[in-house]
């Protein structure tokens, strides 16, 4: 290497402001591996990110001079916390260009650190740009969030703390890579020390720049990038990065946005912590990895670089992250618009839990069902679907569809003409296994089902809205045969969104 950056690394200025973060075993992760896991903690440092060090690390060794104009940064958040809060330790002045896609948790902090904020832009790139162009006019330091040795060698500073916390067989760090400053500072240190340890760098599907330039030979600038895991939002690496991930990275793994929701619930439930999605974009190749090399009892280390969610993100997180783990599988099923059909299809699902069930009435020979079902290994989805299929239901697996599961989810429904003497409904019951089926089962087959939604929030009590058509010689009928089924429950049929939305034009 023409830059000694062992040296760099084992003399970088970080702890003047960074922490020497913890090497936490995950338990549950690891059992369910069957691998030891580690995790790097990077989210507990000041600024729930890594990106301190680098930050720090180059602006400690500017001169008096520069520091007095002051430097400027663009960044999608965390390498911006990072050169506030080193400006506010050195009396400096920081500008820190952010794209306007950047989550508001992070322009939050910055400003609270006293960095000034310009957001223009959809990604880094569009906003180092503008940054380039506001240095020159004003005469400040560009503080690059990757592609510098100084910043480098500070990222490289978490590879140096592992190999100290664990002095042990490892047979691999996993690394989440946007411009590639942290995966070339960890490799640059650890093949160095321990040649045999694999530096295993990990992209997004939709921001994979890094293993496209690698293959290519080249560094390789994309149109556009992914903004889920805006951390790694990056349309092209830096050319120090690339040299150096390019010979000393054992491999890249690529992820979608589903596997790494699944991540962020991994860590949750080793932690109690709630990774940013680049922060957990390590761990989703972690797994990744095991899958693909069928591996057993190894020591495998994923650093956790980042906790700077947005809370609104959550939602999103919770709803893809089963499906990201193989543990939910959904599907559009066709069954005849018929008396007992309902009851034919919950003995197909059988004991299988339940988590979606959407139903209206569009058809009057048959009816369009999306279903969620829980699922507990790679591949059920296609059974369950087989078994849908030997059954007469016509059925399309929607599990890996991004427009499935994204919006068409929530847009089964509408008015409906096929609605006529609809009673709407709703009820609660004890959430466990097996407890929407039974419901479904002890409905009267006298009365159509017409509509029907049911999403499972993991809550005590599952909450069920239900349209049936009820004739108005029957009604003293049905508030019987309510008052036998045992269920709380409450009319709805003159709800102003229900008879907007979905209410039948005739009646």
């Amino acid at each position: 290497m023409s830059i000694d950056y062992l040296k760099r690394i084992l003399t970088a200025k970080v702890y003047d402001v960074a922490d020497e973060t913890p090497l936490d075993a995950a338990d549950i992760l690891s059992t369910r591996l069957s691998n030891r896991v580690l995790l790097k903690r990077e989210d507990m440092q000041p600024v729930f990110s890594f990106k301190l060090r680098g930050a720090y690390n180059r602006m400690a060794r500017l001169s008096a001079g520069q520091l007095a104009r002051g430097v400027i940064a663009a960044s999608a958040g965390n390498h911006a916390q990072g050169v506030a809060l080193a400006a506010r330790r050195l009396g400096c002045r920081a500008v820190i260009v952010m794209p306007v896609t950047t989550p508001q948790v992070k322009i939050d902090a910055v400003r609270a650190l006293g960095g000034e904020v310009l957001l223009t832009g959809e990604s880094y790139s569009d906003a180092a740009v503008a940054a380039t162009a506001q240095q020159e006019r004003d005469g400040l330091t560009f503080v690059h969030p990757f592609d510098d040795p100084d910043v480098i060698a500070g990222q490289g500073t978490i590879g140096m703390e592992i190999m100290r916390q664990h002095q042990g067989p490892l047979h691999a760090i996993f690394v989440p890579i946007g411009g590639g400053g942290l995966a070339a500072g960890v490799a640059a240190y650890v093949k160095q020390v321990r040649p045999e340890v694999r530096v295993i760098g990990v992209q997004t599907i939709d921001s994979d720049t890094m293993a496209r330039s690698i293959r290519a030979g080249r560094r390789v600038e994309l149109h556009d990038v992914g903004l889920f895991s805006d951390g790694t939002a990056v349309k092209k690496v830096g050319e120090e990065t690339f040299r150096l991930c390019r010979a000393l990275l054992d491999d890249i793994v690529v992820v979608d946005t589903d596997a790494i929701c699944a991540a962020i619930k991994d860590v949750f439930q080793d932690t109690r912590s709630i990774l940013e999605p680049a922060g957990a974009l390590s761990v989703a190749g972690l797994k990744a990895w095991v899958e693909r090399e069928k591996l057993h009892d190894e020591t495998l280390v994923a650093v956790a670089s980042g906790a700077n969610m947005n809370f609104d993100r959550l939602r999103f997180v919770s709803e893809r992250a089963e499906i990201g783990e193989r543990r939910e599988a959904v599907f559009a099923v066709t069954i005849p618009e018929e008396r007992g059909s309902f009851r034919r299809f919950c003995e197909t699902v059988g004991p299988r839990n339940v988590t979606e069930f959407n139903y209206r009435i569009a058809d009057p020979t048959q009816a369009h069902v999306f279903v969620g079902i829980q699922t507990s290994r790679p591949g059920e989805a296609a059974q369950i679907a087989a078994g849908f299929e030997a059954a007469g239901f016509r059925t399309l697996d929607l599990t890996d569809d991004e427009l499935g599961k994204l919006h068409l989810r929530h847009m089964v429904g509408g008015n409906s003409t096929l609605a006529r003497n609809e009673l709407l409904y709703s009820f609660e019951f004890p959430e466990r296994p097996g407890a929407l089926m039974r419901f479904l089962s002890s409905m009267s087959p006298n009365w159509n089902i017409s509509l029907f939604h049911y999403r499972n929030h993991g809550a005590d009590y599952g909450r069920i809205l239900v349209g049936i058509q009820v004739p108005a010689g029957e009604k003293k009928q049905f508030r019987e045969f309510l008052a036998t089924l045992g269920y709380p429950h409450r009319d709805e049929s003159q709800h102003p969104a229900y008879r907007l939305f979905l209410g039948a034009h005739a009646s």
